[in-house]
Order: structure tokens, then sequence, then C-alpha cells
């Protein structure tokens, strides 16, 4: 199915606008476009066609991991959804529903959460979902397009992209960890806590598995000599420094696990008062507690291979696994080179694009973008010139730099504060020694900075 004109098989006024993509992105640009008034045809290939992570045909479905990031107040990844929040994001409204505990994060049950966007997008009679591939871009015609097909891009609109664009396609590799059943955990070695007892609600979120030294290294020694998966796929993988594989971080150093996924930084054993060597963290999976995700452990090793390294974890000498980690390709446009901060595409300005795809990287972030191509779509559709964000917020941010990077060093990124305009000399000078209050101030400037944007937009309607 190629992207073809409405108006070529007879489609009455106003023409649809078209998303490509169900994920994230793809779902709340969707949502966003209905409420706004507009007509949309939301293109979804799977059941059709599978991607090498998916495992059901829902909507907005979770591959990697099922945590939203920090809800601490005052962090980058907190402004952005409180951002979301304020704008009506309906997957914002779903992550509220279905969360978990996760310590200080937003983390939620990966079904219902699902479940939760699916039924979301069902609900909107604006919105037709359409089952199949789309293939190509087809760049005439006049329709509105966004393009949200997300990591897992399949290889036919991944290479029409890299067509149409002048551009190779570009990938790293992602990387999806294991899931432990919980009945299989051994509770008289593991124990419940959260780093430095920090919590939303005060409870003990993570099940932490504590390794002595010489646990540690006998470990680390059987990490590095464990056979990898081998595929034609995989000849030159350009990982996102991000999200690195578990043994391409053991290979950095003896300690580097111990200063990254392992970190026994802020851990005590209640038991005993006592920290640990290292630790490794499993995070509640589903909002029975009935399995747990290996906190960092996503990695490229075989499955018995896999098997065999986890059961040498401190609590885990018996475990049964529902899910060893993965590596996966994930597909992005160098958006410097190509997309304005309006998330539109310099050469063809009704096409935009959302999500991963646009070099975003993060759940929140996917939403983020979805929800501006969302918004900016419709303003196309009427007529009007599409929206900027203010610099000051935490979406203006993001914009300005998949659009303003330098397109020959280009790597996907998360919401941080490196991406926000510097604190002002005056900030700086009052909080010198006061980080935490001078990115809550940061914070706070962005928020009023989007008030005032919406207000505008309000005034304007």
């Amino acid at each position: 199915m190629g992207l073809r004109s409405a108006s070529d098989s007879g489609a009455a006024m106003p023409r649809p606008i078209h998303v490509v993509g169900a994920g994230l992105a793809g779902s709340e640009a969707a949502v966003q476009i209905a409420r706004h008034g507009e007509p949309c045809v939301l293109h979804e290939m799977r059941p059709e066609k599978r991607t090498p992570a998916h495992k059901t045909d829902a909507l907005g479905e979770l591959v990697c991991s099922n945590s939203l990031k920090t809800e601490t107040e005052g962090s980058a990844p907190w402004l952005l959804k409180e951002e979301l929040r304020r704008m009506g994001a309906m997957s914002m409204r779903v992550a509220a529903e279905v969360r978990i505990p996760g310590g200080t994060a937003l983390t939620v049950d990966r079904s219902l959460f699902a479940q939760g966007v699916t039924a979301a997008v069902k609900s909107e009679q604006r919105i037709k979902l359409e089952r199949g591939e789309v293939t190509d871009l087809a760049i005439g015609g006049g329709e509105i397009w966004i393009i949200a097909t997300g990591p897992l891009t399949s290889d036919s609109l991944a290479e029409a992209i890299a067509e149409r664009t002048g551009n190779d396609r570009l990938y790293f590799y992602d990387a999806i960890s294991p899931i432990v059943d919980a009945e299989t955990i051994d509770m008289s070695v593991a124990y419940r806590g959260s780093r430095y007892g920090h919590s939303i609600d005060g409870s003990a979120d993570y099940v932490n598995c504590p390794f002595t030294k010489q646990q540690y290294e006998r470990f680390l020694a059987a990490l590095l000599a464990a056979e990898q998966h081998h595929s034609s796929d995989f000849d030159n993988p350009n990982y996102f420094e991000g999200c690195l594989p578990l043994e391409e971080i053991a290979r950095r150093g003896p300690d580097t696990l111990r200063f990254g996924p392992m970190k026994p930084v802020g851990l005590r054993d209640p038991r005993t008062g006592q920290g640990a060597y290292a630790v490794v963290q499993l995070r509640q999976e589903d909002a029975r507690a009935g399995s747990y995700n290996i906190v960092g452990f996503q990695n490229h090793l075989k499955y018995g291979e896999q098997k065999r390294l986890l059961r040498m974890i401190p609590g885990l000498e018996r475990a049964e696994f529902l899910r060893f980690g993965q590596i996966h390709r994930n597909t992005y446009i160098n958006a410097p080179a190509l997309l304005l901060p309006t998330l539109q595409w310099r050469e063809h300005s009704n096409i935009l694009f959302a999500g991963q795809i646009s070099g975003v990287e993060g759940y929140v972030e996917s939403v983020a973008t979805g929800l501006m191509a969302g918004w900016n779509a419709v303003r196309l559709s009427q007529g009007q010139a599409a929206l900027e964000w203010p610099p000051a917020t935490a979406h203006g941010s993001l914009c300005r730099y998949i659009s303003g990077a330098d397109p020959d060093n280009y790597q996907p990124a998360n919401i941080t504060f490196d991406l926000l305009p510097p604190p002002s000399a005056e900030l700086r000078r009052k909080f010198r020694k006061q980080k935490r209050e001078r990115r809550r101030q940061q914070c706070a400037l962005g928020l009023a900075a989007l008030d005032e944007f919406l207000n505008v937009q309000q005034a304007a309607a």
C-alpha cells in the first residue's frame, strides 16, 4: 500500500490526514487529530506483517521496558511528561490509569497500557484504523502524512524513505531486557528496596539481587566468555549509547557494570543493613506482580547462554524466564538534514515525521513528537502555519535538537537538561550550589512558557 492521494480513489472532502504506524507516536498523533475535529486514517501493518519484537496486535505496545522514566519533580523527563499532561496527551492519561509500583518512575502494566491506547484510538469516530503495510512515499497529491513507523519500520518503507530522502538508510541496534517469573525468585537471597529508599509512596518497589566481590568477578568472566547470537544483520552494529548490550558495557572495563546497570550505591539489605559489591535490580512488569524485568540487562547472547548466565545472579539460581534479552534493528532518519523544527520534511512540507524514526529516543519522547506532529498536521489541513514550541519547553528543545544537530554526527536523544536553554546568569548565581533547585526553576520557566504558548493558541482559535 503506497501513500496515494485520497482523491485518486474518489474520496469526499475533507480529505483525511494519514498517520503511518500505530505505536506511541502514531496513536497519540491520530487521537490528537481526531480531537481537533479532523478525519484521520491510522495505518498499522500488524498483524498482516509482523516485526521481530512485537508480541501482540495492540496499538501502543511497549516493546522494551515498561518504564516511562522518572516522575521526580524538577527532572527533565518529569518536565516532558508534565507538559504532555497540560496539553491533554492521551498516552499520559492511560499511563496514569495502569500505573504499577516502580520507585520514582512512571511504570505501567504493559499489557493494560496497550489495551488502553487501543481503546482510546477505537473510541474516536474520526479515526479509521487500516491494517496493512505502507510501502512507499507517494510525494504528490497534497495529502498530509505523518510517518511514525518507529524503530521497526518495514524494510520496504525504510528503503523507500532512504531513496526519497537521498540519504542511506540509517540504523542502530536497540535492545530488550529479560523477564523472570516472580515465583521463581529466591527471596531468602534477594530483598526489596528502592535506591536511597526513594519511591513515590515510600514503598520498596524493586527486587534487589546482591553480589559479593567474588560472585561479581565470576559473573563478569562468564559474561565476557558467553557466546553471542550471530546474524548478517549485525555485522556492523551501531549501538545507541543509552541502551548498550550488557556484554558491550562489560568489555569496556571490569568495573563498568558496577558503575552502570549493577550499581550498588544507595541500596542496603534491610535484613542486615549492609550494602553489596554489585546489585542487579528487578522491576515489576505487571499489575499482579507476576513477572519482573531485569533492569539494564539487554543483551545479544544466545538464549542458552542467557539462561546459564542469568542463573548465576544471586537469588535467580532456579529462575524461570518468560522472555530472554534481544537486540533488534532500530531505523531512523538523519533528521537534522531533513526536518524543520515543526517536524515537517523540508522538501515536502505536507509530510511530517514523529517518534523514534525522527531520532528521538524513549517512549515519552515519542509521544511528545506524535502530539506535536498531530497538532501541526491539523493546522496544515486547515490552511494555517505549523507551530514551533517555545525553546524553553522540553517539547521545543527536542524539536530544536532533532532539526538542528550536526547531521554528520547525529545520534538519537532522550530529553535532558543539556537540550534545554542554559540557565540565566542570574539563576546560576542565585542557585550556584543548589543544582536541584536550579533545575526546578528551569522546569518552572518551561511550564510558564508552555502556558503562555497555549494561551496564545487558545486566543487565536
